[in-house]
């Protein structure tokens, strides 16, 4: 356990480690939870998250399924109709595209068409982003696109604290929750506190606070947006950086409050630019009285327009990193309106 841990009272564990320790601890409080997917069981998971939680629970409640995600999609759709809580892990956020057809008009849309008689309490899960080598098929962003979609939630903590504390939250959690994990945080570690406790779904978290602009940032993009202000502060530029958190609901009202503070706006995630998250952002401060805060022109620093490619260079190439961050902020930080 580091000096930091030590003087915090809590403990270190990696992301996944976060996440296994939640499923857990809301498998243990409640026999209507449960957990399916591929390669979950004996196998432990693709990114090992689920480890021996076959082995804790048992093959009925860790259950692995078939190659066919529209079908175990309906599975646990149908298991929340009757009252159980499934937790849905997908071996990566692309395979979602299969089972469109139940998250997205059935899941999002059956307590609505029902006149609220019923609820759909879903939790499902999407190791998601690039930075591993999966290319095009294996490495896709598509938070926005479930995140267009009314009746569902989506959330992308980006620390272990978070993971633990969001993914709690959405087992509570009467509706479906869409959750992606970008696979690079998996290994990362950071301080977890024992036992249960929940991370609020639709608030953001300014995690360092600054004066002269604003970074709103998601996932593995807060992390990079964090090393961006650290090297920015020694050319004398104060960034405020600000985890999202949540695609869905927004927080508005933190998003706003910074950028009012600072006058300057820079949106990072990984998603394509085009119709992304920060084209969500951008257009909610565009038409709010936050506009006429700003002392420069909004930013929106996505992926490429372009599949990811499996060449590690041009990998990191098609997506924000560090030096993208920095040289953007600051252009932004000598342009006036």
């Amino acid at each position: 356990m580091s000096e930091l841990a030590n003087a915090a009272g809590g403990r270190e564990l990696s992301y996944a480690q976060a996440i296994q320790e939640a499923i857990a601890i809301a498998m243990e409080e409640d026999p209507r939870v449960f957990i399916m997917g591929e390669d979950i069981g004996v196998y432990g998971g693709a990114f090992q998250v689920t480890g021996d939680l076959v082995h804790r629970f048992g093959a009925d409640r860790v259950i692995d399924t078939p190659i066919a995600e529209l079908g175990g999609a309906g599975v646990a759709v149908g298991a929340a109709l009757t009252g159980m809580k499934p937790i849905y892990e997908f071996q990566f956020s692309d395979f979602a595209t299969l089972a469109m057809e139940q998250i997205v008009n059935q899941a999002a849309k059956l307590r609505f068409m029902l006149g609220g008689n019923v609820s759909v309490p879903l939790v499902m899960r999407f190791p998601a982003g690039s930075g591993t080598g999966a290319a095009a098929q294996h490495s896709q962003s598509l938070e926005a696109w479930l995140g267009h979609v009314p009746g569902l939630k989506v959330l992308q903590p980006s620390t272990p604290h978070d993971a633990k504390g969001m993914l709690l939250a959405a087992i509570d959690d009467p509706d479906p929750v869409m959750i992606f994990e970008h696979k690079i945080l998996y290994k990362s570690k950071g301080i977890v506190p024992e036992g249960r406790y929940t991370v609020p779904i639709g608030k953001a978290a300014v995690v360092r606070e600054g004066r002269d602009l604003t970074i709103v940032a998601s996932a593995i993009m807060v992390h990079k947006a964090l090393s961006a202000a650290e090297e920015l502060a020694n050319d004398g530029i104060d960034v405020e950086v600000v985890d999202l958190r949540t695609v869905r609901p927004m927080d508005r009202e933190t998003i706003m409050k910074s950028v009012m503070k600072t006058g300057r706006l820079v949106c990072v995630y990984e998603g394509v630019k085009t119709l992304g998250v920060g084209a969500e952002i951008a257009a909610m401060i565009a038409e709010s009285d936050a506009f006429d805060y700003l002392d420069a022109p909004i930013v929106r620093l996505g992926g490429a327009e372009s599949p990811i490619p499996y060449n590690p260079e041009l990998e990191k190439a098609v997506v924000p990193q560090v030096p993208d961050i920095v040289s953007a902020v600051r252009a932004l930080h000598k342009r006036e309106r």
